[in-house]
C-alpha cells in the first residue's frame, strides 16, 4: 500500500532550536509534507522591512536546508508576524508602523513572485485584545496582503482570533473585496469548522487534538491539520509536538476514525490545490 500522505499545515523552527533534527522525527513518525511559517526571530530584532527580510531569508534558508537533509514536501510561508504592529507602533507611532507592515508584505510577495515561497503568512491582526486604532490598521494591512496574494495567486495564512463562524464570515467578506478567492485564505489554528455554513469559504486550518479531529471527521473532508510547533529550546513540544500530525492520522486511520480517501484529501490534494498553483 502506498504511503499515506501526512501534512502539517503550520510549524515553525527556530535557528536555536532542533530544526532539522525536528523535521526528522516527523518524517519518521510518518509525516510527508509540512507549511514552514516565518516567525521573528529573537537574534532580529525588527525596526524596519529590511529586518523583515533578514527574518524571511532565515525562514527560506532553514526550509532550504530541510529539503536537503529530508524527502518531506515544504511549503514555505512568509509574511510580517501581526503582533509586531504592537512594538512598532510604540516606538514609531501608527503611522510608520503600518508602513513598515505594509513593505514587509511587498517583501513576501516579491519572494513568492521570485519562487522563494509559496504562501503569505502568517499575518492578520493580534488575537487578543488591542485597541481600535492598531485592529483598524491590522485590518488593512491584512487587505492589503490579500491583494498581493490574488496578484500572486497565492494562499494567505491568518493569525488572529481563535475563530468562529462570524470570523469566518469577515475573513470572507474582506478576502472578496481584496479580489481573492476565500478558499485561498487559510484560518490558521482555527476550531473544527467545517460545513459550508461554518467557513463561509474559508479554508481551516485545525490543531490536530483527537477531539477536533473527530468533530472535523463527523463534518466533512475540507479542512488542514496543525501543530504551531514552534521549536523553542526553553519549551520543548510547545504548542504540540512535532509528531501530533501523523500520529493523529495514523491512529484515526486504524481505528476506522478515517478512511484512506479522507487522509489523501487532507493530506495532500488540498495542499496541493493551496501551495502548488500554476500562474
Amino acid at each position: 500500500m502506498e504511503k499515506v500522505p501526512i501534512y502539517d499545515d503550520h510549524i515553525h523552527l527556530d535557528p536555536r532550536g532542533r530544526n532539522i533534527d525536528a523535521l526528522k522525527e516527523f518524517e519518521s513518525a510518518g509525516g510527508t509534507g509540512l507549511t514552514l511559517v516565518t516567525l521573528p526571530y529573537r537574534d532580529i530584532q525588527v525596526s524596519d522591512a529590511e529586518d523583515i527580510r533578514r527574518s524571511y531569508n532565515v525562514t527560506i534558508s532553514m526550509a532550504d536546508r530541510a529539503k536537503e537533509m529530508t524527502s518531506l514536501r515544504i511549503n514555505t510561508a512568509v509574511g510580517p508576524y501581526p503582533v509586531l504592529i504592537l512594538s512598532l507602533a510604540e516606538r514609531f507611532g501608527i503611522e510608520r508602523a503600518e508602513k513598515i507592515m505594509k513593505e514587509g508584505m511587498n517583501i513576501a510577495s516579491d519572494l513568492i513572485a521570485k519562487g522563494k515561497a509559496e504562501a503569505i503568512g502568517e499575518i492578520g491582526r493580534p488575537h487578543f485584545p488591542v485597541s481600535a486604532e492598531i485592529k483598524e490598521a491590522s485590518d488593512r494591512i491584512l487587505m492589503y496582503g490579500m491583494e498581493l496574494a490574488s496578484e500572486n495567486c497565492c494562499p494567505v495564512i491568518v493569525h488572529c482570533e481563535s475563530g468562529s463562524p462570524e470570523l469566518m464570515k469577515e475573513l470572507s467578506k474582506m478576502a472578496r473585496s481584496s479580489s481573492l478567492d476565500p478558499g485561498m485564505v487559510i484560518k490558521h489554528f482555527s476550531p473544527p469548522l467545517v460545513r459550508d455554513d461554518e467557513t463561509y469559504g474559508i479554508m481551516p486550518s485545525i490543531p490536530a487534538s483527537k477531539s477536533s479531529l473527530r468533530e472535523a471527521l463527523n463534518k466533512g473532508q475540507r479542512f488542514m491539520l496543525e501543530t504551531d510547533y514552534i521549536d523553542d529550546p526553553e519549551r520543548p513540544g510547545a504548542v504540540m509536538s512535532i509528531n501530533t500530525v501523523p500520529k493523529k492520522v495514523l491512529s484515526s486511520l486504524s481505528s476506522g476514525g478515517m478512511s484512506y480517501e479522507t487522509a489523501h484529501r487532507i493530506g495532500n490534494d488540498i495542499p496541493v490545490s493551496l501551495f502548488e498553483r500554476k500562474h
